[in-house]
C-alpha cells in the first residue's frame, strides 16, 4: 500500500467518523493541531517513526502531549493507528484530513503573496476577484515577498496568476535580449 492511500483511508474514516458524531469542527481543529506538533516538533516525529521504542510507551507519550489539547474520539484514533504500528502515518493522516475537509466543506485554500501588506480595500477587490474564479468558499493566505517589486501573486488550487512587477521586469528583458 502506497504512503498517500494509507493516509487517505485513516483519514476518510476519522472523516467520516466525526460527521456521524457531529464533531467535525472539533476533530478538524486537532487535525490541525496534530499537523502542527508533527511540522514543528522535531522530537516528536522522531518517536512516531521510531522503532525501537514500544508502542505502549509511544501511547503514553503520545497521551500526555495531546490528552487535554484533543477531543476524546481524536485521541482514541490517535490510539488505534498506534496500536496498528501505523503512528510513522500520523503526520499524513493529519493533512491529508486537512485537505479532505477542505474538499468536503467546499472550501478552495488561496494564497495571495503581495509586496507589502495588503490594506482592506486590496484585500477586499483580491477577494471579489477570486469568487469570480472559483465556486467555492475561500480559504485566504496572504504573504509579503518584497522581491516581486509590486502587484501581486495568486495561487488558487493548483493554478496561479502571477500580475508581479518583477514578472513584467524579467518580460521586458528577455524582449531587449531578442
Amino acid at each position: 500500500m502506497r504512503l498517500s492511500r494509507i493516509t487517505s483511508r485513516y483519514a476518510k474514516s476519522l472523516l467520516m467518523m466525526s460527521v456521524e458524531k457531529n464533531i467535525l469542527e472539533e476533530v478538524h481543529s486537532d487535525m490541525k493541531l496534530l499537523q502542527g506538533v508533527c511540522k514543528e516538533n522535531k522530537g516528536f516525529r522522531s518517536l512516531l517513526q521510531s522503532p525501537i521504542i514500544k508502542t505502549d510507551k509511544k501511547n503514553e507519550i503520545i497521551n500526555k502531549i495531546l490528552s487535554n489539547s484533543v477531543n476524546q474520539v481524536t485521541m482514541a484514533f490517535i490510539t488505534i493507528v498506534t496500536n496498528k504500528k501505523r503512528e510513522s502515518y500520523l503526520e499524513g493522516i493529519s493533512e491529508s484530513f486537512v485537505s479532505q475537509y477542505r474538499d468536503y466543506k467546499n472550501i478552495e485554500n488561496v494564497s495571495v503573496t503581495t509586496a507589502v501588506e495588503m490594506d482592506g480595500a486590496i484585500k477586499e477587490e483580491i477577494l471579489t476577484f477570486i469568487d469570480g474564479k472559483t465556486d467555492k468558499t475561500v480559504e485566504l493566505t496572504e504573504s509579503v515577498d518584497p522581491n516581486i517589486m509590486g502587484g501581486a501573486i495568486i495561487k488558487i488550487g493548483d493554478r496561479q496568476i502571477d500580475a508581479s512587477v518583477l514578472k513584467e521586469i524579467n518580460k521586458l528583458k528577455h524582449k531587449f535580449k531578442q
